[in-house]
């Protein structure tokens, strides 16, 4: 199958990218590179349509975004992650559905445990973003499956600022590589 990976440049994209790159082709894509897609650009998301032929699967890895305190004096940092995490990754499912792509879409979403200062924001488009996946198979055309991961810490993330703990990226990517392969759809997926 050809699956394109966006964000397969970041820690998640990459593990996914090898870990589907296994048994399928593997067509990388990243806001930066040969094949640019930037979820806060409705027209790269059609772009990579038109550009990738043939595609079973998309794996949006490209998703991230700061803790911002619910008192932040700026807004710009809730609407980029409306734009970008949510409405980025909604605006990819509704270019697939469009496209009538029989295979599946499996964006990436993210869940703590417990409440974290600054998580608030992050919290409410993750949410949304459930929802909307947990809804839209009732929506998109026979064939297409959604889903989404949640990743939680990533272990690699975490080394990277002197912590401990999360869930390797390796052992992650065989989350997604299930969501591609599987049946289910609908579903939020979590690496435990």
């Amino acid at each position: 199958m050809k699956i394109v990976v966006i964000g397969a440049t970041g820690t998640i994209g990459r593990a996914v990218s090898a870990a589907l790159g296994e048994r399928h082709e593997v067509v990388a894509a990243a806001r930066r590179g040969p094949l640019r897609v930037d979820l806060a650009d409705p027209a790269s998301i059609e772009a990579l349509f038109d550009t990738v032929p043939d595609v079973g699967a998309v794996v949006c890895c490209a998703v991230s975004g700061s803790l911002t305190r619910l008192d932040s004096p700026s807004d710009d940092e809730f609407f980029t992650g409306l734009d970008g995490k949510l409405m980025g990754q909604v605006r990819l499912v509704r270019a697939a559905a469009r496209r009538r792509l029989s295979g599946s879409v499996t964006l990436t979403g993210g869940r703590f445990d417990g409440p974290l200062p600054g998580s608030t924001f992050g919290r409410l488009v993750n949410v949304g973003l459930e929802a909307f996946v947990h809804a839209a198979p009732a929506e998109v055309p026979d064939g297409l499956r959604v889903n989404v991961v949640s990743p939680g810490w990533v272990r690699e993330t975490l080394a990277a600022v002197g912590e401990d703990g999360g869930v390797p990226a390796d052992v992650l990517a065989r989350v997604y590589v299930d969501a591609v392969e599987g049946a289910m759809t609908g579903s939020t997926l979590t690496a435990r």
